[in-house]
């Protein structure tokens, strides 16, 4: 249940501010209010549920700190994931990876958004993979789980503000070609094109969660 709920985190479903009603969830999924309460205590361990004294739980809203702080220990991580990569990355890996990106590019081209975004997701938690760090790609994890907090917050829904296909070919076409410092600065690029936004709108953070609370909260009964 725990996977289930982070999901829908992840998949949007879910968007900042949501308020996460135990009589409900517990309704929802068929278990008890206990269940429930150790599910949200979960999540709210992993930073993506936020429990604050008489107002419940609701979904984390980050702050711009915190989304830049998040970029700037992504950048760190990927950097280091595609320099180990580049030396030794094998053609079947290639393979793998372009055979992502064009399941990718068709969801978007059907109008399959949520599908698409879990895709984009899912390429760069596969190069953490490959490239074999446990260590590294559990931080990656972690911080890839809050991306989409940040994005929603302090972003919005629009496609513009999610990875873009073109960029992740260009980093699979440096790999192939073994060359660590090109798909490095494409991947700088890529996250950079997220991260300016969140800089250009500090006038914007929407840091009150009590004051969104009741936004797209289900309804009673």
């Amino acid at each position: 249940m725990f996977g289930l709920i982070e999901q829908a985190v992840m998949d949007h479903r879910l968007p900042p501010g949501t308020k996460l009603k135990e009589v409900q969830l517990a309704k929802i999924y068929g278990v008890k209010r206990g269940t429930i309460r150790k599910v949200l205590a979960r999540l709210v361990h992993s930073r993506l549920v936020d429990q604050l004294p008489n107002k419940g739980a609701t979904v984390a809203k980050p702050s711009i700190k915190e989304a830049c702080d998040l970029f700037a220990a992504r950048r760190s991580i990927e950097r280091s994931t595609l320099e180990v990569l580049s030396s030794r990355i094998t053609p079947a890996q290639i393979k793998q990876l372009r055979q992502m990106l064009d399941s990718e590019q068709l969801c978007y081209q059907t109008g399959d958004t949520q599908r698409a975004i879990s895709i984009s997701i899912e390429f760069h938690q596969v190069l953490a993979t490959m490239a074999g760090n446990d260590v590294m790609q559990g931080f990656l994890n972690e911080i890839i789980r809050r991306t989409p907090l940040v994005i929603l917050t302090h972003l919005g829904a629009n496609t513009k503000n999610y990875c873009q296909n073109q960029e992740h070919e260009a980093i699979v076409d440096a790999l192939e070609n073994g060359d660590a410092e090109k798909a490095v600065h494409i991947m700088d690029q890529h996250l950079s094109h997220i991260e300016s936004q969140i800089d250009d709108k500090p006038e914007t953070p929407r840091t009150d969660l009590a004051a969104l609370l009741h936004i797209d909260a289900p309804a009673n009964g």
